[in-house]
């Protein structure tokens, strides 16, 4: 059954139906189907303050914060018997799922698990579904492309959307956290890989969210700049404390990186594990290759052994 549900979110501030903001995506536009950013939907869509009034077909959306007396206590996202198909096929199946505030959570599964159609409810992209959907007014998606507006400056995409009289200075000091000062100027095209991928962390940590959805945001860079980009986000996490719901293929990327792993099979949550691993983790660690076994036994994959 269709439900109406959040989905332009870039602006720090909530518009009337009728003022245009730089996030509501277009055809021509390379934010594709999705945007960047914090709490910006249309007044006549299903607001996330007023989740605890509004039931729209047999879904219900808004922010944790909202949820009646006696449910469990607020976090960054809490799904409860979440189902989405296309035609006959079934793409989650009744899936239950907490964020806790500033927890790391690494989401793996096989390619058609239903991993993107998760991220892609939870960021208000998506509202074919059925079930609870309790998520954060203050959250940012990032990409595997970076999905930056070719025409505009860093400086620009950083604050795409954002409104007042601080926004430059927000953006710039967003831009020296990623390591880009001095970068403000510079044209989408001049950036290499791992620096458009800088611009798009920044974009999302200018709004202070709080929840960081990331899909396979690295996958597409080389080797050297995923480590650089691994430390990076570490950093920001640290110093910003947003939920984090990081989509992944690399099981050792989700074991380095995450607080908790789980896995999606067949539209169900079927692994969670915690990470108990000291800092910093390692691939020699014999609890890391322990974890990373199991983890790849649950996806399917068979480790490839030493033969003499």
């Amino acid at each position: 059954m269709a439900t109406r549900i959040l989905r332009h979110l870039t602006g720090a501030a909530t518009p009337t139906a009728a003022t245009p903001t730089a996030a509501t995506p277009t055809a021509a536009g390379p934010l594709g189907a999705g945007a960047v950013g914090a709490d910006q939907v249309d007044a006549d869509q299903v607001g996330a303050d007023r989740v605890g009034a509004d039931r729209v077909g047999d879904a219900r959306f808004g922010s944790p914060a909202d949820a009646p007396a006696g449910e469990e206590p607020a976090a960054a996202v809490r799904v409860r018997g979440l189902t989405r198909a296309f035609g006959p096929r079934v793409v989650l199946d009744g899936l239950d799922l907490t964020v806790a505030s500033g927890e790391f959570v690494a989401l793996l599964g096989r390619s058609g698990s239903g991993k993107s159609t998760l991220l892609r409810i939870l960021g208000g992209f998506d509202d074919e579904v059925t079930g609870d959907v309790l998520v954060a007014r203050r959250r940012a998606v990032v990409f595997q492309e970076p999905r930056l507006l070719p025409w505009t400056r860093a400086l620009g995409n950083v604050v795409l959307g954002l409104r007042g009289t601080d926004v430059d200075s927000r953006g710039r000091a967003a831009l020296a956290e990623v390591g880009l000062a001095g970068r403000e100027r510079s044209w989408p095209v001049t950036l290499s890989g791992g620096e458009s991928q800088r611009v798009a962390l920044a974009r999302a940590l200018v709004r202070e969210p709080d929840l960081v959805m990331l899909d396979e945001p690295f996958g597409a860079l080389d080797a050297l700049t995923r480590i650089r980009m691994h430390a990076l986000l570490q950093e920001l996490c640290r110093r910003h404390r947003p939920a984090v719901l990081f989509v992944t293929h690399d099981v050792d990327e989700a074991i380095l990186l995450a607080d908790r792993i789980l896995v999606l099979t067949e539209g169900r949550l079927s692994f969670q594990a915690p990470v108990a691993l000291p800092a910093p983790r390692l691939r020699t660690d014999p609890a890391f290759a322990d974890l990373r076994s199991r983890l790849l036994a649950e996806l399917g994959v068979q480790e490839l052994t030493d033969v003499h």
